[in-house]
């Protein structure tokens, strides 16, 4: 239970410095903060797997998961305008 809030309160802090790193309005309520911090993470772990920065287990650091997040965000707002 300790490790999952542990990640929807990193997942919050990832998600509003990516929010307030990019600029435009991003009209997101606190969940979908929190999912784009989480997704922003697990991202950053993934392809810094692929690129042999990261150990197989080993998490992201805090730079990477904003970077992570800063990305899916501009890909949700890319998405977001078209429809």
């Amino acid at each position: 239970m300790m490790a999952f809030l542990g990640t929807v309160l990193v997942g919050l802090v990832v998600g509003l410095i990516a929010r307030a790193i990019k600029p435009g309005d991003d009209k997101m309520g606190w969940i979908m903060t929190i999912v784009l911090g989480v997704l922003g993470s697990i991202a950053a772990s993934y392809v810094g797997r692929a690129m042999g920065l990261y150990q197989p287990g080993q998490a992201a650091g805090w730079i990477a998961s904003v970077i992570g997040a800063i990305v899916l965000l501009v890909i949700y707002d890319m998405v977001r305008r078209k429809s």
